[in-house]
């Protein structure tokens, strides 16, 4: 029954959704997840949960021209996913990449229902973002297109709506034009954005926010077979937000980070990104959106080119770049090489043959929704100190940021055990996520 019932509910969704390979793809692996809770509530499949969780409340696209430095007028494509709000306002990031697509978006957003359920601050999910790639364009050219973005985007986002933050390609400088150009338009100061400058409204913490908690959450698996993540080598992807914070924290914890990469190729530098090499690492996107190659020149490391890290040997190996940038083969060979423990730290990086890899061969394995939801949880803190008027230190954040990720883990642990499935991470948090937004869609109704 449970083939036929994920067989059924798919194939509604790929008639609906026809090329949206990764919505498809991330659909599927929640579904897949979520047929015994339906088997034991049968009232959720009578008032078609499934069929209304899978269909976003708003899908927004329009255009965003601008004028680049040489007076020419470029046109982009920007988006607004609004997926479900059933337990706050949409929450979500916005995405500045050329591969962005409706499929992304969809994906995106359905993905951050269940992780901002997980945090359990109110927030529902929702994602958005455009085409435009901010690297090489100068800061007049981003400040222009970001006016422009929000232009047609700020009718449709509030405090109380919809607040988006920032995603890839879209950092404090972007969420800045953002915010000036929002604040006036609607003549108000007010928390419609997270990711905001420190001195007009922002949270500390919340650039480092995601790749703190990914690393807390490694802690905290790790904890479950008596195993610490100080002395570990770790393999990372990115070198944005995520691959900073994840590599500052690993480095105040002892452990080594010896790679990074971009969509161009990898750096493997076994010493370890630490010291003024870290601050490099740091400047190289934060500041001047500049290739991972850079680093490699600067510090003689190796550089491969067209790979990705995973054939470097490492314990644990945390992708922190972009959906589907691991494979099953990349799965294979970092087991192969002693890994032991993968902590998603983006969205979707693993396909579903290398979560099966991992799985079949004991690895501890962690999805995005619970793992990388350090971000949004940091920014529902700063929607919080926003509400408030008031603002909370380093230390204050920080340590509810720990305390949020190990809640997670907690609940993806106690999940998973509850439904036959001790140790499987991605059950865990596909079900208590799943629970709490279908629970809140059934107390309000056929809305």
């Amino acid at each position: 029954m449970s083939a036929n019932l994920l067989n059924e509910y798919m194939q509604g969704v790929a008639a609906r959704n026809p090329g949206e390979k990764e919505f498809q793809q991330a659909v599927h692996e929640v579904l897949e997840s979520i047929i015994p809770v339906l088997e034991r509530h049968p009232e959720f499949r009578k008032a078609r949960i499934v069929e209304r969780l899978t269909e976003p409340e708003r899908v927004i696209t329009f255009r965003v021209p601008w004028v680049d430095d040489r007076g020419d007028v470029q046109v982009n494509r920007g988006f607004r996913v609004q997926f479900n709000s059933a337990i706050g306002p949409y929450k979500g990031g916005l995405r500045f990449h050329p591969s962005v697509t409706v499929s992304i978006m969809k994906f995106l957003a359905f993905e951050q229902t269940f992780k901002n359920a997980l945090t359990t601050l109110p927030m529902g999910g929702g994602k958005g973002g455009s085409d435009f790639d901010p690297r090489g364009k100068s800061d007049n050219e981003v400040m222009r297109f970001c006016q422009s973005f929000t232009t047609e985007l700020f009718r449709h986002v509030g405090a109380d709506t919809d607040v988006p933050a920032g995603d890839i390609g879209v950092g404090g400088r972007e969420i800045g034009y953002i915010y000036g150009q929002y604040k006036r338009l609607v003549n108000r100061f007010e928390g419609a954005f997270t990711g905001k400058g420190v001195g007009w409204g922002g949270s500390l913490m919340r650039p480092e926010a995601t790749g703190y908690g990914a690393v807390y959450f490694a802690q905290e698996m790790l904890a479950t077979r008596d195993q610490s993540i100080a002395g570990r080598t770790v393999a990372i992807s990115g070198y944005g937000n995520v691959g900073c914070g994840v590599t500052e924290k690993l480095n105040q914890l002892g452990a080594r980070v010896v790679t990074i990469g971009d969509e161009y190729g990898f750096v493997h530098d076994p010493e370890g990104i630490t010291g003024a090499k870290y601050e490099f690492m740091k400047e190289l996107w934060q500041v001047r959106r500049a290739p991972a190659k850079e680093y490699a020149d600067k510090f003689n490391c190796r550089w491969t080119a067209g790979a990705r890290p995973w054939s470097v040997a490492c314990d644990v190996a945390i992708p922190t770049a972009a959906e589907n940038e691991l494979s099953g083969k990349d799965a294979e060979q970092l087991i192969a090489n002693g890994c032991t423990c993968v902590v998603e730290a983006a969205n979707m990086p693993c396909t579903p043959e290398a979560v099966e890899a991992f799985q079949k061969n004991n690895v501890l394995f962690a999805p995005g929704k619970a793992a990388n939801a350090g971000g949004v949880a940091t920014s529902g803190l700063e929607m919080t100190q926003n509400s408030m008027r008031l603002s909370w230190s380093r230390d204050e954040v920080d340590a509810k940021l720990h305390d949020i990720m190990r809640r997670i883990h907690k609940t993806c642990v106690d999940t998973a055990a509850a439904y036959g499935k001790p140790g499987n991470y991605v059950i865990g948090a596909n079900v208590a996520g799943f629970l709490k937004v279908a629970m809140a869609m059934m107390d309000q109704g056929v809305v």
